[in-house]
């Protein structure tokens, strides 16, 4: 008796892990690619800006409307 429940508890964990295993690794796989982020330097004060933040002006990333007037 004590055998068959030791059985059960290990096949409901087995399946546990299975199942819910690779939904954990696709939401890891997720937040990574939503870290991933390309910084580039602004020409004028050297600082480093987010490429989607920068202002884009003649194939340069500026970091501010400042930056790209006082070039």
């Amino acid at each position: 008796m004590v055998l068959k429940v030791i059985l059960v508890i290990a096949v409901a964990f087995l399946v546990y892990v299975f199942l819910f295993k690779k939904s954990r690794e696709k939401e890891i796989n997720k937040k990574d690619e939503m870290i991933t982020d390309d910084m580039v330097e602004c020409p004028t004060c050297k600082t480093y800006v987010s490429k989607k933040e920068a202002i884009v002006s003649n194939g340069k990333f500026y970091c501010s409307n400042e930056c790209l007037l006082n070039k």
